[in-house]
């Protein structure tokens, strides 16, 4: 069927078998909703929803005529109809009464939208409390501005029909859902002041990511951060069925989220649904206020039970009720336009005209010009409920675009490690982000899938702790670091804390950063738009630490070794993707501290956490780590002089091949001209102008020789390098290899092997290619070649008989 069969709009959920004394865990009888507001607050919010609801008809059908100051003609209907109805009631429900309790109270507040795809109601409300003009000057709150917002949405050179970066208020982009929930979680850490209210729809509701939200306030340490008011924005439907929760009962819906641990308010009553929603809200605020005192007091709540709002109102609500004998208010098809043949239906113009006249838009905006008032301005009655002070309105809040706070970070140096020794990169690091912690006491965190310590980087917890509230040993203890087994839930996390204006590092597991590929592309997205935004302010990086990487995952097996995610970042703009591989501890240090101190970037770095050779000692780390690449005179003949084959590690283990692909040179072929070059910034190796850091022609040329043939060895799929290298001369002349696909919980030398990313594939490509340049270096090329494989052969077998490496295998490379 094409579409959910309903037998009456809005249809109730089917009963439960769940006993009645289920409804005894929600808040219903003790809180009285009878004219709760007084007479003007009531007026005020009803009109200041009935001016927002036709504004935000408005700009998904009129191209003109927008105040109705003659009937509709198919001329005033936008040649293509774009936008998302169905949810926008309720969000205007929400911003309304949002506005009057923080007139009211004072409270500092955001607004995170889940149903991002109702921006027309988040911006009528905008332009409503006049928080669109401050940022973009030609939305005034006047009829060039009004006519401007609705005649421009979703056409060119307006908003589009999702939230994005260019909405003001906004932290969140409101296009893939599942997000929400966890950012404004993030948000709100470390922001004792504020309360962030976070708009979920029931069908966001029912993705994963969403699913384990819900517990982020299990993480939320009530002394030191804000608070997080979670309204459930049910109106039962998806684009075409109806939704999981919107078949649930309050019975269920009560005992899920008593579960869960929150106190549940069910909000419902649609005769007096303001009083009814005025009063949940401030129970909601006096209970957040109870717990936060309790825990500033020292005397916290150990599993307090935080608020929730569970928001029942009908899909698509005040529009037309029914056309061509099928419902539309209250079904799925007010989801998104619900007079779609508006442009060229008699029947459906005219009842576009009904449900916009039915506003009263005469009598919400001014509509001539008379003394003291301002043509198409809303009327003061209800701007009455908007708050006086511009920097408590939802759409001027700084958290969401001017907080950007800088970290101290200090000299790397201070925690470099001896060359010639080998440490792992994860320990040091450990040693310069618990220093980190320390400085930054309030504005620098980790979100980490619970692997800290399986990624060795548990040295931070000699000077903080977790955050888990739940678990009586860090509850109330001011843990910095979160570790929650959700990808999906750091991320997120990451996004709020990062975009309000602190900066964070999320380190995991090398295959499994993977799923949160699509946020991650989601978030960049919101900052390319950001930067282009001129009134967005700079923000920390987002930094990912990626680590227990396929090379070493010879424990775990096949399902543990993925390098995808490199190419997720590769795949962004070029202003925004930053990836590196450092090749040993102490240029590991340089880049961590230098993607702490950046603005603005996603920033990947990839490296192993067990012991590895260091190569570079600190300054001679920094200056290579600044270059992004280098050649590496120890590891070459003659410093590289005039060189037969060069030879290009890219990441820890596989530079530690190529090392010793090189040493085994230098014993084999002394006479075969090397040099070695490292590559720690990836990006080095576009072609001139593809990203800020590609190397320039002569540059390029310098670094790999304008004719030698190159042999990489890539920590990460081989397309990925030949697509960067894709527009370089230098692409025919060049071998790479890399993961391939290949693994099984065996040896780590034996991953080398099945990838041919060993010293042995390394070497025997560097004398064939050598060889076409140097005919004088060995009697048989290919009888040298053939050799080194077997030489493989060997080791491989050794390895199945013994279950473990030839002792030495990962003994630093000498050059004597």
């Amino acid at each position: 069927m094409p579409g959910q069969i309903i037998s009456q709009p809005n249809p109730p959920p089917g009963p439960s078998h769940l006993p009645e004394s289920i409804r005894d865990d929600a808040v219903t009888n003790e809180l009285d909703t009878s004219k709760f507001l007084t007479m003007p607050e009531l007026h005020a919010i009803q009109k200041f929803r009935r001016a927002a609801h036709y504004i935000a008809a408005a700009m998904i059908f009129l191209k003109d005529n927008i105040l109705l100051e003659r009937p509709l003609t198919f001329d005033d209907i936008k040649p293509r109809l774009l936008g998302h109805w169905g949810t926008c009631p309720g969000l205007v429900l929400v911003y309304a009464h949002l506005n009057r309790i923080i007139k009211k109270t004072g409270i500092d507040s955001l607004l995170v939208v889940g149903p991002g795809h109702g921006a027309p109601a988040i911006l009528a409300s905008l332009w409503l409390e006049d928080s669109l003009s401050p940022f973009w000057e030609r939305y005034t709150r006047d009829r060039s501005g009004l006519t401007r917002l609705i005649t421009k949405f979703s056409a060119p050179g307006g908003f589009p029909s999702h939230i994005n970066a260019e909405t003001p208020g906004s932290i969140h982009e409101g296009g893939e859902l599942g997000y929400a929930l966890s950012v404004a979680f993030g948000a709100v850490m470390d922001n004792p002041h504020l309360v962030v209210t976070c708009v979920v729809g029931d069908g966001e509701a029912e993705t994963g990511p969403t699913a384990t939200a819900w517990h982020g306030y299990k993480y939320i340490d009530p002394e030191e951060s804000g608070a997080v008011l979670p309204i459930v924005h049910l109106n039962g439907f998806k684009i075409s069925e109806r939704t999981i929760y919107g078949c649930m009962d309050d019975k269920e819906l009560i005992a899920l989220f008593s579960g869960y641990g929150y106190k549940v308010r069910i909000v419902s009553d649609l005769e007096d649904i303001d009083q009814d929603l005025a009063a949940s809200m401030e129970w909601a605020l006096n209970e957040i206020s109870l717990i936060q005192s309790a825990a500033r007091a020292k005397t916290p709540i150990f599993k307090p039970r935080w608020p929730i709002l569970i928001l029942r109102t009908p899909k698509g609500w005040t529009c037309p009720k029914m056309m061509h004998g099928e419902f539309i208010e209250g079904s799925f098809r007010s989801h998104q336009v619900p007079l779609p043949q508006a442009k060229k239906s008699q029947e459906e113009l005219q009842a576009l005209q009904g449900w916009l006249q039915s506003y009263g838009p005469h009598e919400l905006f001014a509509t001539k010009g008379s003394r003291g008032v301002v043509e198409g301005a809303p009327t003061e009655e209800l701007l009455s409920i908007v708050p006086d002070r511009k920097d408590k309105k939802l759409g001027c809040r700084k958290e969401a675009h001017a907080a950007f706070q800088p970290i101290k970070v200090s000299d790397w140096t201070r925690f470099g490690v001896q060359k010639g020794s080998q440490e792992s990169c994860m320990v040091v690091v450990g040693t310069l982000l618990k220093d980190t912690i320390n400085e930054n006491p309030n504005t620098f965190r980790i979100f980490s899938p619970d692997e800290l310590v399986s990624n060795k980087l548990d040295g931070v917890f000699k000077i903080t702790g977790r955050n888990l509230q739940w678990d009586e040993k860090s509850c109330a203890n001011g843990g910095r670091v979160i570790e929650i087994l959700s990808e999906h839930t750091c991320q997120g996390m990451l996004q709020g804390y990062t975009l309000t204006g602190r900066t964070a590092l999320f380190p995991s597991y090398e295959a499994f950063l993977g799923i949160v590929h699509t946020m991650m592309v989601q978030y960049s997205k919101f900052k390319k738009m950001a930067h282009e935004t001129l009134w967005r302010h700079d923000v920390g990086s987002v930094n990912y630490l990626e680590t227990s990487t396929w090379a070493r995952q010879d424990h775990n097996g096949f399902s543990h070794q993925n390098p995808s995610f490199i190419g997720a970042v590769l795949d962004l703009k070029p202003a925004l993707a930053r990836v590196y591989l450092p090749p040993d501890a102490n240029c590991f240090l340089s880049t961590m501290s230098h993607c702490l101190r950046a603005k603005n970037y996603v920033n990947l770095m990839v490296g192993s956490k067990h012991l590895t050779p260091v190569w570079l000692n600190p300054e001679e780390a920094n200056k290579h780590c600044v270059a992004g690449s280098s050649i590496w005179k120890f590891a070459s003949v003659d410093d590289g002089l005039n060189p037969d084959v060069v030879l290009v590690g890219i990441g820890v283990e596989v530079t530690f091949e190529v090392i010793a692909a090189a040493a085994l040179l230098r014993k084999m072929v002394p006479t075969l001209r090397v040099r070695v070059v490292n590559v720690t910034d990836l990006m080095i190796l576009g072609p001139h102008g593809s990203h800020p850091h590609a190397l320039s022609a002569d540059d390029f040329d310098t670094l790999f020789t304008n004719d030698k043939n190159i042999i990489i060895n890539y920590h990460g799929y081989p397309i990925e390098v030949k697509g960067l290298l894709y527009g370089r001369p230098a692409v025919d002349r060049t071998a790479i290899e890399g993961y391939r696909e290949e693994g099984t919980t065996t040896s780590p030398f034996d991953m080398m092997l099945c990838n041919h990313t060993s010293r042995y594939h390394v070497a025997a490509a560097a004398i064939r290619a050598g060889a076409q340049f140097n005919v004088n270096f060995s009697k048989d090329p290919e009888a040298d070649a053939n050799a080194l494989m077997a030489m493989a052969k060997e080791d491989k077998k050794y390895i199945f008989a013994h279950g473990m490496d030839p002792e030495g295998t990962f003994d630093t490379p000498k050059f004597d």
